[in-house]
């Protein structure tokens, strides 16, 4: 193939050989999705249904969740149907959409991430001023500004992976599109272009990174200062969900993508991209549940009114 004009699909990485592993591959993508998909949704309706969780951290946490259901439906619904029948095609435009809207939502999560982190700075360093700095405007500019941000981060990236001349064949070591794997296809030193963009944008999300720790090393000193025990773990507890989040986020994209070469391997590679790209989903509203009592309340009315309502309906229909 001479360039990217005369490439019509790729192939996506084969993660199994046998029917049975297809199958099992299958399956376990099927239990990912739909966990995230419940999860998710019942954040979503219980924000929407429950007036006790109209307040800016539950606003962001809302944010998250559309994040978290959009990344996870560009990514695994292909690598399910791929699994189940035994494929590997994606079309070259499909390659391209999926590989925006990945980037889309993944960096919106980023940045949301970051953003809930500077509402538990102000929630416990400046709990006076917490309604005048987090009101109701300054929260939807803030959301407005990651979607935002996420949106023109994925937009150049797959503009110009998308630009470059590919002629290395139309293989992807990656069971979804991923700019890497598609830069290994490039011929062309155009693809430099690409590396000075992940190079700025290495610089912006370190810029996160570095404001996360940053807000947490305050927080925790604030925490430190407060006389009785059972108030340093309240003000502790509430920031526990989202730390792990931010480490379950981070950790696993930094393995995936810095990880030592002398440890990389094709199955590990995928493990690896399976953690950072559809495990994340699943598991944040699993964090949150369990540790916020508000939204455990709010997601058993929700269900307690639901089944109420089944029950009418099963006994009128009778």
């Amino acid at each position: 193939m001479s360039n990217s004009s005369s490439i019509r699909h790729f192939l996506l990485l084969a993660l199994a050989d046998t029917r049975q592993l297809q199958l099992l591959h299958f399956c376990l993508f099927l239990g990912i999705s739909l966990a995230a998909l419940l999860g998710n949704g019942l954040i979503i309706s219980a924000g929407a249904c429950s007036q006790h969780l109209h307040s800016p951290m539950f606003f962001f946490l809302l944010n998250l969740a559309l994040s978290d259901l959009g990344s996870i439906c560009t990514t695994v619904p292909k690598a399910m149907h791929n699994s189940l029948w035994g494929t590997r095609h994606i079309s070259y435009s499909a390659c391209a959409a999926q590989e925006f809207f990945f980037l889309f939502f993944i960096s919106a999560e980023y940045f949301l991430l970051t953003i809930m982190c500077y509402d538990r700075y102000v929630s416990i360093c400046k709990a006076l001023h917490y309604g005048a700095l987090l009101g109701s405007r300054a929260c939807a500019h803030m959301a407005a500004a990651a979607w935002a941000s996420a949106f023109l981060y994925a937009l150049m990236h797959t503009a110009n992976t998308f630009s470059l001349p590919l002629c290395q064949g139309n293989g992807l070591g990656q069971f979804f599109c991923e700019i890497p794997h598609i830069l290994k296809l490039s011929c062309s030193k155009s693809y430099l272009r690409e590396l000075g963009l992940i190079a700025v944008s290495v610089c912006l999300l370190f810029g996160c990174f570095v404001f996360i720790v940053f807000s947490y090393v305050q927080i925790f000193r604030a925490v430190l200062r407060i006389p009785s025990e059972q108030g340093r773990h309240k003000a502790f507890s509430t920031c526990l969900p989202h730390l792990a989040m931010v480490s379950l986020v981070i950790s696993t994209a930094f393995f995936a993508y810095l990880k030592p070469p002398s440890i990389s391997s094709p199955s590990l590679d995928v493990a690896v991209s399976v953690l950072y790209s559809a495990v994340p989903p699943a598991v944040n509203p699993l964090i949150y549940s369990l540790r916020n009592q508000e939204l455990r309340d709010a997601l058993r009315k929700l269900m307690t009114g639901y089944f109420s309502e089944a029950k009418k309906c099963l006994f009128s229909a009778a």
